[in-house]
């Protein structure tokens, strides 16, 4: 055999052997590569949903913030829009009872008012009291001129001022009460009846 014919055998089974071996190192270069592309996958998704989270955590933080700021302004809007609107209502009162005040010196003061719709004029043997009509009196009591520290049947305690402040009266102290005994007012002691003060001529 020539030498010729000897590299030729040589060479083909380097050749024969050395396809395979460099196949099997491609082969593991690729695989080498899908399992580092796919490490790389799953880290950047991995990345992806931290980012994402973060994200949504920043999102609801900043939502919360904002519905919190949004509560806060709306509850100081409220309680601004109640402190208005009562300081309205006692400026309305206020208003309202000083336009509806009692005058002595008009005699015609009680025309119109509901509570003397039934009134009459005076009629013997009764005595009229706003807002409760007319009422039978024992004789004795008709007529008669009330002075501090005089005694009021506990009969006639139930017919009260209803507004004393338009008569303008203080408020009755504990136990007492305002109330109408012909066309007076008398601030009576409920235990006792005894009358502790006097508004005389009222209507």
């Amino acid at each position: 055999m020539n030498r010729l014919t000897k590299a030729a055998i040589v060479a083909v089974a380097l050749s024969t052997t050395a396809v395979p071996l460099a196949a099997e190192a491609q082969s593991r270069r690729d695989r080498n590569e899908r399992r580092d592309d796919r490490r790389d996958y799953r880290q950047d998704r991995r990345d992806d949903r931290r980012d994402f989270r973060d994200e949504r955590r920043d999102d609801r933080r900043d939502w919360r913030r904002g519905e919190y700021d949004d509560r806060r302004d709306y509850r100081e809007d409220r309680r601004d829009d109640r402190r208005d609107f009562r300081a309205e209502r006692r400026d309305d009162r206020r208003d309202f009872r000083n336009d509806r005040r009692w005058d002595r010196n008009n005699r015609d003061w009680w025309r119109g008012r509901s509570e003397f719709r039934d009134y009459r004029g005076a009629r013997n043997g009764y005595w009229y009291a706003p807002g409760h009509g007319y009422y039978r009196v024992e004789p004795r009591y008709y007529g008669q001129s009330w002075r501090r520290g005089a005694y009021l049947p506990s009969t006639y305690h139930r017919y009260y001022v209803n507004d004393p402040y338009f008569y303008g009266l203080r408020p009755a102290p504990r136990g007492h009460r305002w109330v109408h005994a012909d066309n007076d007012i008398l601030l009576v002691a409920l235990a006792t009846g005894v009358i502790a003060d006097v508004l005389f001529d009222v209507f």
